[in-house]
């Protein structure tokens, strides 16, 4: 699908626009003379991580933004809500906090706003700034969301120790598990989970796939182990939270995790602290990222002002928040945060509950990129049509 701008939206995101040797480019808006609101949409649980940052912001700018209203969406309705609104030339969802998901539909789709390429006057020079694995995960946004929060994620596996006694150390063990234990194993739909996805694209690193980048033609055994792994799966549960409920209430053993997915819930006393980890053979991490995305459409004042709050969320104040309690871990984007900068309740939860293997874990494996917007689209796809489609609930 393609974005077809009504004139409206082409006022909109081409305000302040000039022209060159007949080429159109976007000139920075300048900040409001008079405070705007906003409304920011999360799929993805960002606002753990953001919302205070978001907050102190307002609260230091009142003369720019007057409310923020926040809301929570799954991610794979937002993207056809917000095209519906450019098409009837009514956007009022001025920011989107997402993962690789929405953000990837949304570039499919012709979406978002090109921040990085049209307003990079206002942004902070994102490559002198980011960690490694950030500025590798900006690349993926196609210049259509700037990254604001980071991890290293999965796959990890965490199980019940009380109830599995032999812990799988290979794809296959795991398969003989989960057959040995049926309805036991669980993750989520990865077009909606991190998790699920982070497990989906990590398979065919661990399973030695001819191209683990390329989902159509590199995955066959991918494809065949979630088949034959899905033949012991009750159901997939619609988003993350509900397979860390199963888990922690006992109607489930062993799932696919990340580090803050690991952290977080046993820190929110979801999962019971007790619940341990641990890596498959020929595991390579696939990282991730949260974005903020612009909507073509927003007005020029709004613009101006989520352009301003790009730049606070990336300063290192803002960033030491991220760490937050664990649930991106470890959560900043832009290098030298460190956990003493982060507020004491963040520590003392990174200490509690945090891993000392995480640490070797993270240097002692290979860091791959998670798949292409166009391929991860593919991906969610076909394992909806192939894999959960046979299991619904």
């Amino acid at each position: 699908m393609t974005f077809a701008p009504t004139r409206r939206n082409v006022v909109a995101g081409l305000a302040g626009s000039f022209a060159f040797n007949g080429r159109a480019f976007a000139a920075s808006p300048p900040l409001p003379s008079s405070p705007v609101s906003l409304n920011i949409v999360d799929v993805a649980g960002n606002l753990a991580l953001t919302q205070k940052a978001i907050e102190a912001y307002r609260a230091k700018k009142p003369g720019l933004v007057s409310r923020i209203t926040f809301t929570k969406a799954p991610a794979p309705e937002l993207p056809g809500k917000i095209k519906a609104q450019q098409d009837a030339g009514r956007v009022d969802i001025d920011g989107v906090l997402t993962g690789i998901d929405a953000l990837s539909a949304g570039v499919d789709q012709n979406l978002w706003i090109p921040t990085v390429k049209d307003y990079a006057d206002k942004l902070p020079k994102l490559d002198d700034i980011y960690l490694p694995g950030a500025r590798a995960m900006q690349g993926l946004a196609a210049d259509q969301g700037v990254c604001i929060v980071f991890c290293p994620a999965g796959p990890v596996m965490e199980y019940m120790p009380e109830k599995v006694k032999q812990v799988p150390g290979t794809a296959e063990e795991l398969l003989a598990w989960a057959k040995a234990n049926p309805n036991r194993f669980m993750y989520a739909r990865p077009a909606n989970s991190g998790p699920g996805r982070i497990f989906m694209m990590g398979l065919p690193y661990i399973l030695g796939d001819k191209d683990p980048k390329d989902p159509k033609d590199g995955w066959d055994k991918t494809w065949s182990f979630l088949k034959e792994l899905g033949q012991n799966v009750e159901y997939y549960p619609a988003g993350t939270g509900a397979v860390m409920k199963e888990l922690g209430e006992g109607s489930r053993d062993m799932i696919p995790s990340q580090m803050g997915w690991d952290i977080n819930p046993r820190a929110l006393g979801v999962v019971p602290k007790e619940a341990k980890v641990f890596f498959l053979k020929g595991f390579h991490w696939v990282l991730d990222a949260h974005y903020l995305c612009i909507p073509k459409g927003v007005s020029p004042d709004k613009l101006a002002v989520l352009l301003d709050l790009l730049n606070y969320l990336l300063g290192k104040d803002a960033q030491a928040t991220t760490y937050d309690t664990g649930y991106f871990y470890p959560g900043p984007a832009v290098k030298d945060v460190t956990l003493a900068m982060a507020p004491q309740d963040s520590q003392d939860v990174i200490k509690e509950f945090g891993r000392a293997e995480y640490e070797a874990a993270i240097t002692g494996n290979p860091q791959e990129l998670p798949l292409t917007p166009d391929k991860l689209v593919y991906a969610f796809g076909r394992w909806d049509e192939q894999i959960g489609a046979q299991k619904k609930k």
